[in-house]
């Protein structure tokens, strides 16, 4: 308990495959922040042809395994399709639909440079094709996107920030609006398909499950300044952050799902116990 606050944090996966040791350092470091009885498990499930519940069912049984416990009922953002649409109606006077896919994408911003194109958290940044076209006109096949040179000046904002508890803590990391503009742009709200996406899905859930510390990989950092826009936007409190070491490779790459040698599930079958994983980890 922070200065009388309780500290209430989530463990947030998708369930596209096995859990594994950078899940489970995430894990258990969510749970070491949080206060007794104050861990969440959120299912973050709205990528449907991906999610499988065999998988869900793997990554609680290795959680429980690892000796974590969390409060009951489990959110899963299935369900909350309604949380979002009421959202995105909130967000509709910074909102445009966006038929363009990748290819057209890389065509647009590779037409006057050469070089790599310029990407951020969410992707290849946008170039506004689309931007200006009203809600009216979105079909099936389109995505809706965040103007974001709107949304910062409704806001009457030039800039955005936010501090963290684990990369320079009292120092606040702020981007102008210029460089938000710049280096993340018009990032997508609601996907094709999905009726939302994970930035506007992670925003309203955070608030919904009244998580006070946000706990996630450094990979999620830059993300952060797209969180806390919305936030100011849709008029929800802004949590406390920790961005976390991420677990590596001997290669020092990232691990990602594909590494299914690192499974958790795998260490398991070898004859791994929970305190051997934790010491793996660090802790």
């Amino acid at each position: 308990m922070a200065g009388g606050t309780i500290i209430r944090t989530r463990f947030a996966p998708s369930p596209t495959g096995l859990l594994h040791l950078g899940h489970a350092y995430a894990a258990l470091v969510a749970a070491r922040e949080a206060d007794t009885g104050q861990f969440l498990l959120r299912i973050e499930d709205i990528d449907r042809d991906r999610c499988r519940p065999e998988y869900e069912a793997a990554i609680q049984d290795d959680l429980v395994w690892l000796g974590l416990d969390w409060q009951q009922p489990i959110m899963r953002q299935s369900d909350r399709m309604e949380a979002y649409r009421a959202a995105l109606k909130q967000l509709a006077p910074f909102s445009y639909p966006c038929r363009c896919r990748r290819g057209d994408i890389r065509v647009a911003l590779a037409a006057p440079q050469e070089g790599a194109l310029p990407a951020g958290p969410d992707g290849l940044i946008y170039p506004g094709t689309c931007r200006g076209r009203p809600l009216s006109d979105a079909g099936p096949g389109d995505v809706i996107r965040l103007d974001a040179e709107r949304a910062f000046a409704a806001l009457t904002l030039d800039r955005i920030g936010f501090r963290d508890q684990a990369i320079m803590p009292g120092h606040d990391h702020i981007l102008t609006r210029e460089q938000f503009l710049d280096g993340i742009g018009d990032v997508i709200l609601s996907r094709r398909g999905m009726g939302t996406s994970y930035h506007l899905a992670v925003v309203v859930d955070d608030t919904a499950q009244k998580v006070t510390t946000v706990t996630r990989g450094k990979d999620l950092f830059d993300s952060t300044y797209i969180h806390v826009l919305l936030q100011k936007l849709l008029k929800l409190p802004t949590p406390r952050y920790h961005h976390h070491r991420l677990i590596r490779d001997d290669s020092g790459k990232r691990l990602a799902k594909r590494d299914d040698a690192r499974a958790i599930r795998h260490y398991r079958d070898d004859g791994a116990t929970p305190q051997d994983i934790h010491r793996m980890l660090g802790f």
